[in-house]
């Protein structure tokens, strides 16, 4: 059987490592490693070309001495402030006959700033904390949200990553420092009611599910020792795995009714069950952890192979990567 061309693109400056595992689960499923390539070189700036050559999407990447034809693109690990930059490239991808999960700009872009995943929820009825979306607010301004929202709340940025940059505000001097921060980082935020998401010691916790085409493929619950603390892997949360079967009632279906919402073919969402069920944002990119190549990687790159099965690109009949100068090869090698 003929191998598929894979083109893995990605920022490489990133910490979160899901590469590696895109990479390995490439390598699990087809016998061969992707095709890496920087996100960058497609960015503004960049000096990667992606063109239609009889009927398929073509990549050049003079700076790493690449040209080839991809099967498939797993576009994935892209921060979120570096997102905007891949719109033309993501246009072109949708132009041409290749796999890919990616679901183009507008859907990443709602996903990616908070104050339209806002704006989403509340046209689609997606349950989620009342929030204020605020810009350079006077003192004045920010003191009314607050009061309005109960004076126990989150403050966060509207593009933000792995719980930088967010605050427990409990107080009114508390609130005046967080927008004197948003404001010296040129950042608009949000004001969010506190879901009382706490465990029975005095900690926080809240729920990562992974939402592949409609269904809920893996979850995880989040324990945060620290109550003032975001409840991400990052900043210290210790992630627990759980079945599907395994999560609150109605968590499952809130995280597919969210990932619909936003547009996206799948996601990680974090949601609690407070409320009834809330849903704080869509991950475009959730970042993976151990025990979650199997659960969630492999999945997810077989999502590809699968679409690429049923006829939505070429199988076999990409050709492998060359070095610039190189002769062309017609076709991939036979395993």
């Amino acid at each position: 059987m003929s191998l598929p061309c894979i083109a893995l693109i990605a920022d490489p400056t990133s910490s979160e490592g899901c590469r590696e595992y895109l990479a390995r689960a490439v390598e699990l499923l087809t016998g061969a490693p992707p095709v890496r390539v920087a996100a960058r070189h497609f960015a503004p700036g960049g000096t990667g070309h992606a063109v239609g050559e009889e009927g398929r999407l073509r990549l050049h990447v003079p700076d790493e001495g690449l040209e080839f034809t991809p099967d498939v693109v797993l576009l994935y690990e892209i921060p979120p402030h570096r997102r905007a930059g891949l719109a033309a490239f993501q246009k072109v991808l949708h132009q041409h006959d290749v796999v890919t999960l990616d679901a183009g700009p507008e859907a990443w872009r709602t996903a990616t700033e908070k104050n339209l995943t806002v704006e989403r929820f509340q046209r689609d009825g997606i349950a989620q904390m009342d929030t204020v979306v605020l810009s350079r607010p006077t003192p004045a301004e920010a003191t009314a949200a607050f009061d309005g929202l109960g004076g126990d709340t989150w403050a966060r940025p509207v593009v933000g990553t792995g719980g930088d940059d967010a605050f427990h505000v409990t107080t009114t001097d508390a609130l005046h420092r967080a927008a004197a921060y948003y404001a010296r980082n040129d950042t608009d935020w949000l004001l969010s009611r506190d879901a009382g998401n706490m465990t029975g010691d005095g900690g926080r916790h809240q729920y990562r599910v992974f939402v592949l085409h409609g269904r809920v493929i893996h979850a995880r619950v989040h324990v945060q020792p620290a109550p003032d603390t975001p409840c991400n892997t990052s900043r210290g949360a210790t992630p627990v795995h759980l079945t599907p079967a395994e999560l609150p009632a109605g968590l499952a279906e809130l995280a597919v009714a969210a990932t619909a919402s936003v547009g996206l073919p799948f996601s990680g969402v974090d949601l609690v069950p407070e409320h009834g069920g809330v849903v704080f944002e869509v991950n475009v990119h959730p970042a993976f952890v151990d025990g979650e190549l199997d659960r969630v990687a492999v999945p997810y790159v077989q999502a590809h192979l699968d679409a690429l099965a049923r006829g939505g690109g070429h199988t076999g009949t990409g050709v492998l990567p060359r070095r610039t100068g190189e002769p062309r090869t017609t076709g991939a090698p036979t395993v």
